[in-house]
């Protein structure tokens, strides 16, 4: 099992709002860095288009941190595949592999936020559509040096060349999702990686939903260790419980409830919180040896886990906190993991 960290790049700390963006985003380049050092499997940017994040641009700050790292994989978290061309994704994230020489990796989703269809000129009644047509131009672009392509909602590609040509072949693409049975489906047809996005809830509850994208896979006849399903969850690690659930959840609620005002939902409570730090829930939220535990509880669960990302900045925590919640992940959670399931450190 791969152990990474996702971030969507806060804007802000759990202090203040008026810090350098200039600052977080040097900040977050040395938290990649750190990751490496320590021996964490990978490192994923978030894409959003919104005042409280920094992450529009995720393959420009993975492109930094190529420089500074030498084996953690480096992600997108998710790329809004339905608002981007599909040329310039895959130049971009070919161009990081190049720099990076061969950790390079797209996880592309449809995104639960909407900004990005005004902004690029987008019909949002088009969400679905835009999605499937600019998968599938990602796909082909992946497979052909020079693309013979149509759909509807771009101009044709009649033999062009795509460059540069990553250091990869195939660039890995996983396919990232929320808690629609087509999209899992459709990613067991297609053989893609799957990461699903678990950030409430009862974990095992998407057992079948997993199945499904697995059923789907055996049936088109992609070998089951194509198969492979990560979980994007929520997390943070610190020395005590109490320590890790009282530090991250302010900023949690926060986070929460500015989403909820939105979409209308119930303003978070404690004990809803501390609920969802349960045996079962979601939140992958304690000290290294409880935070173990639970995800071997969710591997099993899920029958298999071949990645799991703690998105731990929802809380805009400081750097300082974030810094040291990824040593603890690389020099605790990590190595007791890898020695569970026997796995090697930056395994591909």
């Amino acid at each position: 099992m791969q152990i990474g960290v996702d971030s969507f790049a806060a804007a802000h700390d759990d202090a203040s709002r008026a810090v350098s963006a200039s600052q977080r985003l040097r900040d977050l380049v040395e938290e990649i860095e750190h990751a490496d050092q320590v021996g964490l499997d990978s490192f994923g940017i978030g894409e959003h288009h919104r005042s409280e994040f920094l992450d529009s641009a995720p393959a420009v700050i993975l492109g930094a941190a190529a420089a500074r790292t030498q084996q953690i994989r480096l992600s997108s978290a998710v790329t809004v595949l339905s608002a981007v061309d599909p040329v310039r994704v895959f130049q971009s994230f070919a161009t990081l592999d190049l720099l990076s020489q061969g950790r390079a990796e797209m996880v592309v989703g449809r995104g639960s936020f909407i900004e990005a269809f005004p902004l690029f000129g987008l019909r949002l009644e088009d969400y679905d559509s835009l999605f499937a047509e600019n998968l599938d131009l990602l796909l082909e672009i992946r497979e052909h040096e020079h693309v013979h392509w149509s759909g509807k909602h771009r101009a044709a590609l009649t033999g062009q060349g795509v460059y540069p040509r990553p250091v990869q072949n195939p660039l890995p693409i996983w396919l990232g999702v929320g808690g629609t049975p087509k999209s899992f489906a459709r990613a067991g047809e297609l053989g893609l990686p799957l990461m699903v996005a678990i950030i409430g809830g009862e974990t095992r509850r998407f057992r079948p939903l997993i199945d499904l994208y697995r059923e789907a896979g055996e049936r088109a006849g992609h070998a089951p260790d194509r198969l492979k399903v990560g979980v994007h969850s929520l997390g943070y690690v610190a020395a005590t419980t109490q320590q890790a659930a009282d530090e991250f959840f302010p900023g949690y609620a926060r986070a929460i409830g500015d989403i909820g005002k939105e979409r209308g939902w119930a303003p978070p409570s404690r004990a809803g919180f501390d609920a969802q730090r349960g045996p079962y829930g979601a939140l992958l939220i304690g000290d290294p040896d409880e935070v173990v535990d639970k995800i071997i509880r969710h591997d099993e669960a899920l029958g298999g886990i071949s990645r799991i990302t703690f998105q731990m900045n929802a809380s805009s925590l400081p750097h300082a906190k974030l810094m040291r919640a990824i040593e603890l992940l690389g020099t605790r959670v990590a190595p007791a993991l890898r020695k569970e399931f026997a796995v090697a450190p930056f395994a591909r």
